[in-house]
Parts: C-alpha cells; sequence; structure tokens
C-alpha cells in the first residue's frame, strides 16, 4: 500500500494540467514568484513567496519548491501557488535541485558547508551531506547518477552518487563557482564568478576536460541546439558557446544583471534580469532576442525554473 506521501504526490500529479511550457521566476526583492506561459508570454500568477525567495526547481509532473534565504524556508508549491508544505532550515539554505525519481529534494547550507536531503513531498529532512564552504548552487545528471555541488569559497565542485549519495570526487575549479549544470551530453559545466570562465568535468573521473573563458561574472549556464549559454552578470549578456569543440559563438545583449538561465522545449533560451525586472527569451539557433518578457521585482530563478509541457 502507498505511503501517505507517496499518495499525496499522485495526487498532485494528477492535478497538474497538460500545457505548454511555464517559467516559474522567483523574484528575490519583490517577495514573489513569476509564473508565465512561454508560448503566449502570458504571465499566468504572481505568487507571494515571502522571505527574499532565490532558488527554485520545478518538474511538469510533481510541482514547484522554491528556497528563501532571509527566511530559512523551503516551499513545495501547487501550479496554481498553493503552498503544499514549507520547512524551516537552521543554516543558510539558497541552491535547490530535485530528484523526481526518488522523491528527494536537495537544498545547498551557504553557512554550514552542507546539503540537506529532503523528502519531496513531505520536505522532512532525511539526510545531510558534507560539502566545502560556502555550497551555492547544486545539479542533478541527467540519468540521475551524479548530484554536483559548487563550493563557492573552497574553489571547488564536489560530485556524489546520487543514489547513494557516498562522495564520488571533489574538484578544484576556477575562483569562486556559483551556478553549474550538467550538459546533454553528460559533461558538468561550471560557472566561476570570480575568474571569468567555465570549469568542463567529466563527473565519472573527476578530471577536468577544459578551462573555457566566458565573460564577467559567469552566474548560471544552460543548454540548447548544440550549444551552452552562460550568463554574464556584469556585462549584462549571455555568452554563447559550442558543446562540439568549446569554441566561442559571440554573445547576446540581454537585460542588466542577468543570472537565472533554463532552456524551453522549443529551442529558446530564458534568462532572468536582476535589475530589469524582465525575463528575456533567445533562440538557441540564431541567437536573436525574440521575447522580453516583465517580471516582478528583482528576478533570480537560481536553478531549472521552466516546467517543459507536452507538445
Amino acid at each position: 500500500m502507498p505511503r501517505a506521501p507517496e499518495i499525496a504526490l499522485i495526487l498532485t500529479l494528477a492535478a497538474m494540467p497538460a500545457a505548454g511550457d511555464v517559467a516559474y521566476v522567483t523574484c528575490q526583492n519583490g517577495d514573489a514568484m513569476s509564473v508565465f506561459d512561454l508560448d503566449t508570454g502570458e504571465e499566468l500568477h504572481r505568487i507571494a513567496v515571502p522571505g527574499k525567495p532565490a532558488g527554485v526547481a520545478v518538474s511538469a509532473r510533481s510541482g514547484v519548491w522554491t528556497v528563501s534565504p532571509d527566511s530559512k524556508v523551503v516551499r513545495r508549491y501547487s501550479p496554481a501557488g498553493e503552498v503544499q508544505a514549507e520547512v524551516v532550515l537552521d543554516g543558510g539554505p539558497i541552491g535547490i535541485a530535485l530528484d523526481e525519481a526518488r522523491g528527494r529534494v536537495f537544498v545547498s547550507d551557504w553557512y554550514d558547508a552542507r546539503i540537506w536531503v529532503l523528502d519531496a513531498v513531505t520536505l522532512a529532512v532525511v539526510d545531510h551531506l558534507p560539502t566545502g564552504a560556502a555550497p551555492a548552487g547544486l545539479a542533478l545528471s541527467g540519468d540521475g547518477a551524479y548530484l554536483a555541488v559548487a563550493e563557492k569559497d573552497a574553489d571547488r565542485v564536489s560530485i556524489f552518487d546520487a543514489g547513494t549519495l557516498a562522495p564520488v570526487h571533489v574538484v578544484t575549479v576556477g575562483t569562486r563557482p556559483f551556478g553549474l549544470r550538467f550538459a546533454p551530453d553528460g559533461r558538468l559545466f561550471v560557472g566561476n564568478v570570480g575568474s571569468n570562465d567555465l570549469s568542463v568535468i567529466d563527473p565519472a573521473t573527476g578530471g577536468i576536460l577544459a578551462t573555457v573563458p566566458v565573460g564577467e561574472r559567469p552566474y548560471g549556464v544552460a543548454f540548447a541546439a548544440g550549444k551552452a549559454f552562460v550568463t554574464n552578470q556584469y556585462a549584462n549578456s549571455v555568452s554563447v558557446v559550442s558543446l562540439d569543440g568549446l569554441a566561442a559563438l559571440g554573445t547576446v545583449e540581454v537585460g542588466e544583471y542577468p543570472e537565472g538561465i533554463d532552456h524551453t522545449s522549443d529551442g529558446r533560451i530564458a534568462v532572468a534580469n536582476w535589475f530589469d525586472n524582465t525575463l528575456t527569451l533567445i533562440d538557441a539557433e540564431t541567437l536573436e532576442v525574440v521575447g522580453t518578457l516583465d517580471t516582478a521585482d528583482g528576478p533570480r530563478a537560481f536553478g531549472r525554473f521552466i516546467a517543459e509541457g507536452d507538445k
């Protein structure tokens, strides 16, 4: 017989409508989350999220999770904005990643050098993983094999076996890594905000495959159309790098202080511009800006913020 959390997850899945891609943009200054239908550009909801939300993780099937660093609260929301669970953590929560297959979410603790492992439905704490100083961005590999965390003040990345939660590798990268993400081919790309470059890692061996220069203060990474896209906070731009050969393909001008970045199911890149209160949409093939959407105040969208719908 299913456990109560499993029944709750089933009910949540059944309640989520089939739709196009939906962006859930956490807006730190506005204590809000702007929710967009990316097919139409319509803002569907503007949901109150107290505590200056930054981190976000979403799934088209199972909901939305947010991290509010000021109040130390992690919340699970329904697509319509109903709070379904919340927990107050005791350190410095900031980044979040969803392990949907195993029913877990991971939250980085900036102050206490650890990762919380939470039940995805109830948000009960089920484990802790030690890390280096100031863990920030979290990422789960596409095949669910690896969990990676960027440890900003340690200038390194830790990689764990996502199934057993055992540590696998500690990798020294550039200066002050913050955001990171696994490419479709399994390589791990890490944005180093202090050295203005990307570290490209083989997660199986822990080896550095390449170091790629990008713009000033790279923050987040996303992938589409055989390319990596990197937000450059201080350059108000996105650097574009080919996945085949890691050649620089140019930059795309976006709004002021771009941070969170994610891909859509139809080949666009979405960029949250913190100081402009906008979401920029880029065609990943042509590298042209194809839309700009107004958000609540201070969009961060730190994590995976686009729920891919049924096309």
